[in-house]
C-alpha cells in the first residue's frame, strides 16, 4: 500500500445488518470502571463503578501468540456503526474484538457517569487483558482515536504492561486538537443546554433523531440513507436507554484540546520512530474532520494515508471500501484469515 490511496470501487449490496442482529452476536460483560478490570460472575459485588459493558469477541478459545483485530467505534453510534463494514470482512479474519464504551449501544447507561477518553482506553486495556490479547491491530472511526492516541502514549511508557499493537488504522478521526473542525450543529450543539433537550426528544420519538441527523452533515450530498437504516441506528442510540449520550458524552474535542500536547499524532510518532505502522482514512467531504488530513501529510509524512469518496459516516455510506482497506491493513500486519471454501460446479 502506498503512503498515499485514493479508495474508489463499486459500492456492495446493500443487505442491512439490524442493530438486534448485531447485539445478539455479542455479549454483556460485569466491568468495575474505578479498577478497570472486567469481572466474572464469582466475582462480582455491588458497588460504585460497577457496571456491564457489551463486546463482540470469539466464542471459542484463540491461540496465544495471535494477533487480534480491536474496532473501536465512533460517536454517538458505537458499536453497531460497525454492522455493516464487519458483514463485509472476510468471515475468519480475526480474532476480532469490537468494544462498546460505557454510555453507547447496549452497555449501561450509568447517570452521572465521567465519560472520558482516558476512561474509554481502560476499558480497552481491561478487555485485553480479559482475553488474553498478546498482539493486536487497532482501527478507529471518529472519536475513539482518541484513545487509542492515549493507548499509543502508555505503550511508550517502559513501566506499563500493554499488549503491543502492531499497527494502527484511523478513520475520519481526531488527531492533532488545532485541526477539529466540527461544524456548531455537530458536538458543540449536543454538548449544549439545547444538546440536553434535543437529546432528551430523540430519546422519545425517532423523527426527532431523524430531523437532527440530517441536519448534522453526517452524510455526502449525494447520500441519502433510507428510512430503515436511519431506524436501525436510531435503535442502537437509544438502546437502555442510550440518548443522553448524545449529549453527556459530546464533550471530547474540549477534552482533546485540553490534553493537546499528549494526544498530539505528530509527537507519538516521533517517539514511536517507525516501530507501529500509521494509516491514516479521511473522507472526501467530511466536515468534522477533513483537516486532520493535510495536517498529517504536513506533520507525519511516514503515515499511509488513504481518502475515501462521500461523507464522514464511511461505516455506513461505504462499508465496503472500508472492509477491504480494513482487509489489507489486518492481513499484512499479521491478523489471519480463515481460508475461504471454494464452491466449484460440475459441468456435465
Amino acid at each position: 500500500m502506498s503512503k498515499e490511496t485514493s479508495v474508489a470501487v463499486p459500492q456492495a449490496d446493500k443487505v442491512w445488518v439490524t442493530a438486534d442482529e448485531w447485539f445478539a452476536d455479542g455479549q454483556r460483560l460485569w466491568y468495575d470502571a474505578k479498577r478497570a478490570r472486567v469481572l466474572t460472575d464469582e466475582r462480582v459485588t455491588a458497588g460504585p463503578g460497577v457496571l456491564k459493558v457489551f463486546e463482540r469477541a470469539p466464542t471459542e478459545p484463540v491461540e496465544a501468540n495471535a494477533v487480534w483485530l480491536t474496532m473501536l467505534p465512533g460517536f454517538p453510534d458505537g458499536s453497531y456503526g460497525w454492522a455493516q463494514v464487519d458483514r463485509l470482512l472476510p468471515a475468519g479474519l480475526g480474532p476480532r474484538l469490537y468494544v462498546e464504551p460505557v454510555g453507547q449501544g447496549d452497555s449501561d447507561k450509568p447517570r452521572r457517569y465521567p465519560h472520558s477518553t482516558v476512561g474509554r482506553a481502560e476499558l480497552v486495556q481491561a478487555l485485553w487483558r480479559h482475553h488474553g490479547v498478546r498482539r493486536t491491530v487497532v482501527v478507529t472511526f471518529d472519536y475513539s482515536s482518541l484513545a487509542l492516541l492515549e493507548l499509543l502514549r502508555r505503550q511508550l511508557d517502559p513501566e506499563r504492561v500493554t499488549p503491543r499493537i502492531t499497527a494502527v488504522f484511523m478513520v475520519n478521526g481526531g488527531l492533532f486538537a488545532d485541526a477539529h473542525s466540527h461544524p456548531w450543529q455537530g458536538t458543540p450543539l449536543l454538548r449544549s443546554p439545547l444538546g440536553a433537550f434535543g437529546a432528551r426528544a430523540v430519546g422519545r420519538s425517532s423523527a426527532s433523531f431523524i430531523r437532527g441527523w440530517q441536519q448534522a452533515q453526517m452524510y455526502s450530498r449525494n447520500y441519502h440513507p433510507s428510512r430503515r437504516e436511519l431506524l436501525e441506528l436510531w435503535s442502537a442510540l437509544v438502546r437502555r436507554d442510550g440518548a443522553r449520550f448524545l449529549h453527556e458524552g459530546a464533550g471530547f474535542v474540549k477534552e482533546h484540546r485540553r490534553n493537546a500536547r499528549r494526544w498530539d499524532f505528530a509527537a507519538i510518532a516521533r517517539e514511536l520512530n517507525g516501530t507501529i505502522p500509521l494509516y491514516v482514512g479521511g473522507s472526501d467531504e467530511d466536515p468534522y474532520e477533513h483537516r486532520q488530513i493535510a495536517a498529517t501529510r504536513e506533520r507525519v509524512p511516514e503515515a499511509g494515508v488513504l481518502t475515501f469518496p462521500g461523507g464522514h459516516l464511511t461505516t455506513s455510506e461505504h462499508p465496503d471500501l472500508l472492509a477491504a482497506a480494513v482487509r489489507d491493513i489486518a492481513s499484512r500486519h499479521g491478523v489471519t484469515a480463515l481460508p475461504e471454501v471454494a464452491h466449484t460446479e460440475e459441468i456435465a
